[in-house]
């Protein structure tokens, strides 16, 4: 018995249908919004990378019928609006969740215990790299370096920063987005979905009350180096020996004791992060300079 070329999913080298155009109500909203953005850039072209967030944030990743409009408004080809659409890995190419949730596994994070959050969360969520929960709420995938090594292991929702993690603490993160529970990041402004974090992309203002004054800063083992250029002085740490035993330190030298005001979420994890070697548990760190 044989099987047909269409019965095996063989493409035959047909061409793909037009894409669809967007409802007439929402091509208006688009277009109006898009001409706000266009109208920032002396070239128009310029404006594609806002505008591809702007479609993602109406289906939550870049449609066919998105990249259509974004050539459409521009002038371009669809082929030269795909070819930036595919380039860029915080454009997303299929339906994902609520909350994009990226483990950083580059070299830092991963000896510090991302690898070991990743599969862990691979196993708890039931889903691979790049797949979305059955509920819709979450997407899981490994990403590279977020540029917040000085607080590896990193998770990151919807590109707010989750610090200091471990499998522990990221599941917890992952099950409270998926009750809906109030999640915090570490820093910067208070989650918000994807789409609603795309059209922030865009270029739109953040409405929500309080949000603006949330966002942004660097968090202080990030700072340590300006504050010493400075000529200030940090509070003395102490590295503590992997073996637990005692150190030789001078005794007037205050151990420092991570205090809860340290972690400015509610999902940081402690500051032993170290899942990938867990009879040698990483230790807070001496800051640079001491």
């Amino acid at each position: 018995m044989t099987t047909s070329s269409s019965e095996q999913g063989v493409s035959l080298g047909m061409p793909e249908l037009p894409a669809p155009a967007y409802p007439d109500d929402v091509r208006a909203r688009l277009e109006a919004d898009a001409r706000e953005v266009i109208a920032r850039y002396p070239d128009s072209r310029s404006a594609l990378l806002p505008l591809l967030h702007l479609v993602q944030s109406e289906e939550g990743h870049v449609t066919r019928t998105g990249m259509r409009f974004c050539a459409d408004v521009l002038g371009l080809t669809t082929a030269e609006v795909t070819a930036v659409a595919t380039f860029y890995t915080m454009y997303r190419r299929r339906p994902s969740g609520d909350y994009q949730v990226g483990v950083c596994t580059n070299t830092l994070c991963a000896v510090m215990g991302g690898d070991a959050i990743f599969e862990e969360l691979q196993e708890h969520l039931g889903v691979g790299n790049g797949e979305t929960t059955e509920d819709g709420k979450v997407t899981l995938e490994h990403i590279e370096c977020n540029a917040a090594c000085d607080f590896a292991p990193v998770v990151m929702v919807n590109w707010e920063f989750f610090d200091n993690q471990t499998p522990s603490s990221a599941k917890r993160l992952v099950d409270d987005l998926r009750a809906g529970r109030t999640v915090e990041p570490t820093r910067g402004a208070p989650l918000c979905t994807f789409k609603e974090t795309a059209r922030i992309l865009a270029g739109f203002p953040d409405e929500r009350p309080g949000a603006v004054e949330a966002s942004g800063g660097a968090g202080p083992a990030s700072l340590v180096g300006l504050r010493l250029a400075r000529g200030e002085t940090a509070p003395a740490r102490v590295v503590h020996p992997r073996d637990g035993g005692p150190h030789d330190e001078p005794h007037d030298r205050a151990v420092h004791d991570p205090s809860p005001t340290q972690h400015l979420s509610s999902h940081d994890a402690p500051q032993d992060t170290s899942a990938s070697d867990p009879a040698h548990p990483a230790g807070p760190t001496a800051e640079e300079g001491e």
